[in-house]
């Protein structure tokens, strides 16, 4: 996967695991493997790495949060694909919420 440099010249020797979560519109590309599913990466995947294998379009994802925290903002916008992921953390993705900015409608 793409940032080991980042972590060490010997981490791509290492996994880790993560759990996915997929929610609301994105339970459709859970392809039977259930939306919530434990998943082992390379050390140094990042959530760039998870949407690739998870095989969600990234233009569907309009919130992203790891341990529940919204990491889904980039410099650039959009979502932040960068993102380093550390063993253990929970990714959640969403398809757009009812009544929020992913629908064109204000926050109620």
């Amino acid at each position: 996967m793409s940032n080991t440099a980042e972590i060490g010249h010997n981490s791509q020797a290492f996994d880790i695991t993560i759990e996915a979560r997929l929610f609301n519109s994105l339970t459709k590309f859970a392809n039977g493997e259930g939306a919530f599913r434990t998943l082992s990466l390379p050390a140094g995947s990042t959530v760039g790495d998870l949407i690739k294998l998870l095989a969600v379009p990234k233009s569907e994802i309009f919130l992203v949060m790891r341990n529940g925290h919204d990491i889904t903002p980039s410099l650039y916008g959009g979502v932040n694909t960068a993102a380093l992921l550390n063993e253990d953390d929970v990714i959640a993705l969403s398809g757009p919420v009812p009544y929020s900015w992913g629908y064109g409608s204000a926050i109620v």
